[in-house]
């Protein structure tokens, strides 16, 4: 079964695309015109938005026959087939743009996603995303986070209680945030605080968060953050983190790396759809 969110992707996206139709195919492809096609990767990568992009051509037209090839999360190599479909021909060029784009799209991030959790394979680290996603296409995004073998950060604010350094300079201090955290937020929210320097995460632990978010800090202090905290706290790091750096900082003792880029800053990969008659 689809999420909600893809279905609502899916016909915003068509509405876009189509909905004044298809004024070329219509010109030029007979209705009778029938074909077939194959989605093929031309590198490798890990797929994502497969039965998404089937659900694009199902849209457009039902009596499609449609093939998935290859499964979510499955690692392909360059020339594999991952979805082939068949019927008419208008049918198939007016969906192509749109599953190609969603396809490409979501390919790129779970891609994106296994080659940092294979940088930090060999360490107990868990790899997250965080809301620095696509505005509409955040529940998919972060499923193709989960296929690409990470995990996820917060879906929304109301997830968690997460202070950050602006509502610590509006209290005054971090102990003073987690004091009005504790205060008033549900006895069954997690309370995150981000701290900016070892001792600004000791000062958290100390006043009972359950999360330090060691934010924009070397490999070497966040190793000496670790060893202040003392397993106390569950210690996430974040800002910076490049494909080159990560293990560092699953050397260094971090829990949790969330990464941004695993979404805001993701190639697509090269996913061409082949027409073979």
């Amino acid at each position: 079964m689809l999420p909600i969110s893809a279905r609502r992707v899916i016909d915003a996206a068509l509405q876009e695309d189509l909905g004044l139709g298809d004024v070329t195919s219509s010109a030029l492809v007979a209705p009778h015109r029938q074909l077939r096609a194959a989605a093929v990767a031309r590198e490798a990568l890990v797929a994502c938005g497969v039965e998404i992009a089937a659900e694009v051509f199902w849209r457009v037209d039902r009596d499609l026959e449609i093939a998935m090839a290859a499964n979510d999360g499955e690692r392909v190599a360059p020339g594999a087939t991952l979805l082939r479909v068949e019927g008419a021909a208008r049918a198939l060029l007016g969906a192509e743009r749109v599953a190609l784009n969603l396809i490409q799209h979501l390919s790129g991030v779970a891609t994106t996603t296994r080659a940092y959790v294979d940088a930090v394979a060999e360490y107990p680290t868990r790899v997250c995303d965080t809301r620095k996603t696509t505005p509409g296409l955040r529940e998919l995004e972060k499923m193709a986070v989960r296929y690409g073998g990470g995990h996820n950060h917060r879906a929304a604010l109301g997830d968690c209680v997460m202070v950050k350094d602006n509502h610590i300079a509006v209290c005054g201090s971090v102990s003073a945030a987690v004091a009005a955290a504790r205060k008033h937020a549900p006895h069954t929210a997690t309370i995150e605080v981000e701290a900016d320097n070892p001792s600004q995460a000791t000062e958290a632990a100390d006043a009972g968060a359950s999360i330090v978010l060691l934010d924009n800090m070397t490999p070497a202090a966040v190793g000496e953050a670790v060893t202040q905290l003392g397993g106390r706290v569950t210690v996430e790091v974040s800002g910076g983190v490049t494909i080159e750096t990560a293990a560092d900082y699953a050397r260094a003792g971090a829990d949790v790396i969330s990464i941004g880029a695993l979404t805001h800053s993701r190639r697509w990969v090269d996913i061409g759809l082949d027409y073979v008659g």
